[in-house]
């Protein structure tokens, strides 16, 4: 998931940057706020975002294939006269 490998890896950068130190404490407590932090963001995996793209395509091309129906279907009734349509 994208929120554990980005908090993964800011937190081994600051593991890296204090290790040995008395500041594990520090360490534990920046975890913890990030982890809320990103939890609060709501943010999506990169499938999840490619999943929705390919539903909006498809979505889009279904919507353009209706609404050609539409304005044929329009023209029948009205004659084939598109002034009527509009």
């Amino acid at each position: 998931m994208i929120k554990e490998k980005l908090f993964d890896e800011i937190a081994n950068k600051i593991s890296d940057a204090i290790a040995n130190s008395p500041a594990k404490d520090v360490e534990k407590n920046v975890r913890a706020m990030m982890s809320t932090a990103f939890t609060k963001l709501d943010l999506v995996t990169r499938e999840e975002f490619e999943i929705q793209q390919e539903v909006l395509a498809r979505s889009r091309e279904k919507l353009a294939e209706l609404e050609a129906r539409v304005l044929d279907l329009e023209q029948r009734l009205h004659g084939a006269n598109p002034q009527d349509s509009i």
